[in-house]
């Protein structure tokens, strides 16, 4: 079968992967749409240090083929969308509702792939870029059959961190301001997330005055170019400031811009050394940083709450999806996210 393999050297679609059968509380998914995610291609730059030859891939939905013994919650036919928590279900952070912070879901990859007779690695648990995948049970969740498989993919990772660090870990409340640096993926889902929850003032900031339009469709009342104007319309500061690109220097301004008992949300991924400052003497009238893995989420719960806001028309997803690729021309999507002509590709199979 087809997938997308990176060898530590270069990216390569391939078509001799296998991959085994579902065993016990497990899946087999025929992907259809799988979107393409800074994470995969952080990957290949070194930023997101991963073992090598891995299939790439964490955004993705599709058709359940066959499932393991003991699984009951999906079967043949259904369609789902994958999270990219791998999570046990059975330790004290699953049983107080935060299977993102599960210790059996981090550092521990598997091989459910080959390549002549070779392993290769799963990405993120997930490796949406391929034919076909194994995944555990519980990061299967069944969606309805009317809802596009490209928008569907994107619940897996850019919705769930986006929409998921606004609800879960944020928890913006209505009238709250809220600034959003950077709008990719991930900061176009903060926005629609801080809309939802009934932020009053919704600032947006992206380098790239293009993107005023699609930012102001998801949710932003007003759009900069830089964080320099932001205290002209919110003149002591924000309540909430997501940092939605991964570098330091707006981590900095992210912290300025809280006003008092204000929180700065990291969503974006530096390099694993990266390190940041402040002054400590800001910090002493309540404020926050808050760190956030995947929105803070619960795939089964909240897969299933996004995809029914999406059947409501409170969620967008069809506009996120501005490029549909097949997976041949994966070259051609990699370019056109890192020159920021799209807001999300996905790759079709």
């Amino acid at each position: 079968m087809r997938g997308v393999v990176f060898d530590g050297t270069r990216i390569e679609v391939v078509d001799d992967l296998d991959v085994r059968d579902p065993g016990p509380g497990e899946v087999l998914v025929a992907i259809s749409a799988a979107g393409l995610c800074h994470s995969d291609l952080s990957v290949v730059d070194g930023t997101i240090p991963f073992p090598v030859p891995v299939v790439l891939g964490h955004e993705g939905a599709g058709v359940v083929e066959a499932v393991g013994a003991g699984v009951t919650h999906v079967g043949p036919g259904d369609h789902v969308a994958l999270s990219t928590l791998a999570n046990c279900g059975a330790c004290a952070e699953c049983d107080r509702g935060r299977p993102t912070m599960c210790r059996q879901a981090i550092g521990r990859p598997g091989r459910p792939f080959t390549r002549g007779g070779r392993p290769v690695f799963q990405f993120a648990s997930n490796s949406a870029f391929a034919e076909r995948t194994v995944v555990k049970a519980v990061q299967a969740v069944r969606i309805p059959k009317d809802i596009p498989m490209p928008s569907a993919a994107l619940i897996g990772c850019g919705v769930l961190t986006g929409v998921g660090a606004v609800l879960n870990r944020a928890r913006v409340d209505r009238g709250d301001t809220v600034v959003v640096i950077g709008t990719g993926g991930v900061g176009l889902n903060v926005l629609q997330g801080a809309r939802i929850a009934g932020a009053l003032r919704i600032v947006a900031v992206d380098a790239n005055p293009a993107k005023e339009a699609v930012a102001r469709r998801f949710g932003a009342t007003h759009f900069l170019t830089s964080t320099e104007g932001v205290r002209d319309l919110l003149p002591t500061g924000a309540d909430h400031v997501f940092e939605c690109v991964g570098r330091v220097e707006l981590v900095r301004q992210a912290i300025d811009l809280l006003d008092r008992h204000g929180q700065a949300i990291l969503l974006g991924v530096p390099p694993a050394t990266a390190e940041a400052s402040f002054l400590v003497s800001s910090m002493y009238l309540d404020k926050s940083i808050l760190g956030c893995r995947y929105g803070s989420s619960r795939p089964q719960r909240d897969i299933a709450l996004y995809a029914e806001l999406y059947r409501e028309g409170r969620l967008l997803l069809d506009e996120l999806v501005t490029e549909t690729y097949p997976v041949e021309d994966f070259e051609k999507a990699v370019g056109d996210a890192e020159a920021g002509r799209v807001a999300r590709g996905v790759l079709t199979f």
